[in-house]
């Protein structure tokens, strides 16, 4: 078995609950999957990427309502948003596996663990959200990360930069807000969330460090001054704006240098 195709094979699963199993048995039984950098991947003529269910329904992210999670119906809405994120994540991950070739090995196997940590929250928020009365899909969702997914795809450098050095480093700097808010509402399944995020946000820490790591490798293989050249793919591809607060400790953790986060407070 190479692992490489299997993650193709299951980045294009409609099934979330299939996706999120077959990429936890791929995880845990990694040993038994041979890895082959030279292997050139495309997915079978028609197929779109990723697989994706019925629902929920996809909307453009300003369409997007917010709710207080203040009520029950507000935090369903909420950790739903974040289960569709983790859901995405998978994705993301799979596609860094099959997409790009002459990688190490070691490349392939960071971003199994990440899609095998991701997979894990997906199925912990998938079951929050039964054990108060909904499931994934019942509210409408958006694929922002997605389309900074297809617009790196020729760009493997992009990808490490714009996908886990920036779209999923957004949430070291909102989870600790939401969990606040999660704390001062105070019911049980508030605090059940404030939980499972905490388990999130310490797993997200390494998945962020995995994208620096091979952004940094990439930039010092090809040349390239990681900073500077980070700042010219965020408009080159306009990625979108970093907002404050940052969650400065948790990016210092992944690997964040102090010239880029004092970039970041400065921008």
């Amino acid at each position: 078995m190479e692992l490489r195709h299997h993650a193709l094979e299951a980045l294009c699963l409609a099934d979330p609950e299939l996706k999120a199993r077959q990429t936890l048995h791929m995880y845990a039984q990694q040993q038994d999957f041979s890895i082959d950098p030279a292997l050139i991947l495309a997915p079978a003529p028609g197929t779109t990427l990723p697989g994706h269910p019925e629902k929920p329904e996809l909307r453009p992210h300003t369409e997007m309502a917010r709710r207080s999670p203040a009520t029950p119906h507000g935090r369903a809405v909420l950790i739903h948003a974040i289960a569709h994120i983790e859901y995405n994540a998978i994705n993301l991950a799979l596609d860094a596996i099959w997409r790009f070739p002459a990688m190490p090995k070691a490349f392939y196997r960071d971003w199994l663990q990440v899609a095998g940590e991701e997979a894990k929250h997906f199925q912990l928020l998938r079951a929050h959200l039964r054990s108060v009365g909904h499931d994934y899909g019942d509210f409408p969702a958006h694929q922002g990360q997605w389309t900074m997914c297809e617009k790196t795809q020729d760009n493997i450098i992009a990808r490490m930069a714009l996908v886990p050095r920036t779209m999923e480093a957004r949430g070291l700097d909102a989870t600790p807000q939401i969990q606040a808010k999660l704390r001062q509402v105070g019911t049980d399944d508030a605090l059940a969330a404030v939980e499972i995020l905490d388990v999130i946000l310490r797993e997200e820490i390494g998945h962020v460090a995995i994208g620096n790591h091979w952004y940094r490798w990439l930039c010092e293989r090809d040349g390239l001054d990681p900073e500077s050249h980070f700042i010219h793919l965020m408009q080159q591809y306009a990625a979108p704006r970093m907002r404050p607060p940052f969650n400065t400790a948790a990016r210092r953790a992944a690997g964040f240098s102090e010239t880029e986060l004092l970039w970041l407070e400065q921008s």
